[in-house]
């Protein structure tokens, strides 16, 4: 099976990671990592076609340690939407190094669900830059580009067999649904970053209750959890890869986003082997 041209990994890069703790692999497995809670944060669920210009922000923590903040925009048109997503990580010594990551996500908002037109993403720490950019159609990816290229060494192969029938790392988690109950969490997303290939597999767990003041919601939820499923472009041998696939949990509370018809998460909380990773709502206009 020929490999698709291009790269796809959870951003790692054997050699430069060795120079530093959160260089090429850790920095973006962070970034990534947060970026997974962050495309998980926008599982917004529309239930009408009616314009929707909506905003949330969320604070990142790392074991109990706030260490980013994420802001997202949503703008439907009914027809056509448009995600951005701005990062900025502060830094927490040498387990997280400070830096920006920049995320569009644009496509057809028509159907039952969101279909990808084009996703790009751009990094930036350590004073280097990563930037990918992929294109989609009908499911299908058409093109990506990654810049600078990752390590081929130790890579699992991405085929082209693998780019067929996928969303992008943001708008497969743009869901539609007519009610915060359990059928938000029956699905299955099918996911290509333009870096790595993989599935994410969404169960119900329990309906909850927000109730922290601090937080930007108070309120009914639904709590669901995420089974991760490499499948190509990680290395063989990335810890994180690893310890995601065989040992993490991956919890997601989703609440409704006013009276938008949509909802998005409350909550995210990922368990990692430097502690728990956890994003919280702290605001939200529509």
């Amino acid at each position: 099976m020929p490999r698709a041209p291009g790269n796809l990994a959870f951003y790692r890069d054997s050699q430069r990671a060795r120079r530093s703790p959160f260089a090429r692999a850790e920095t973006f497995a962070l970034i990534r990592t947060s970026l997974a809670s962050l495309a998980l944060v926008l599982g917004l669920s529309q239930a009408q076609a009616a314009p929707v210009d909506a905003t949330a922000s969320y604070v990142l923590t790392l074991g109990g340690i706030n260490v980013a903040m994420m802001h997202i925009d949503l703008d439907d048109s009914g027809s056509a939407y448009s995600i951005g997503v701005k990062a900025n990580v502060a830094g927490l010594g040498a387990v997280v190094a400070s830096g920006t990551a920049n995320v569009t996500a644009k496509g057809n908002s028509s159907g039952s669900t969101l279909r990808s037109e084009s996703f790009s993403i751009e990094t930036r720490a350590n004073g280097e830059t990563f930037k990918v950019d992929v294109g989609f159609a009908g499911q299908n990816v058409t093109s990506f580009k990654v810049d600078p290229p990752v390590v081929e060494y130790d890579r699992v192969p991405v085929e082209r067999g693998h780019l067929t029938g996928v969303g992008d790392f943001v708008s497969a988690f743009v869901l539609k649904g007519s009610a915060l109950d359990k059928s938000i969490c029956d699905r299955r997303m099918r996911i290509f970053t333009g870096v790595e290939r993989f599935n994410l597999d969404m169960s119900f767990v329990k309906d909850d209750e927000a109730t922290s003041p601090r937080t930007g919601y108070q309120g009914p939820v639904v709590l669901c959890s995420i089974d991760y499923e490499p499948i190509s472009g990680h290395y063989e041998s990335n810890e994180i890869t690893n310890y995601l696939a065989d040992q993490s949990r991956i919890l997601i509370w989703y609440m409704p986003l006013g009276e938008t018809g949509y909802f998005i998460p409350y909550r995210v909380l990922l368990g990692t082997s430097m502690g728990d990773l956890s994003m919280v709502l702290v605001k939200s206009e529509n």
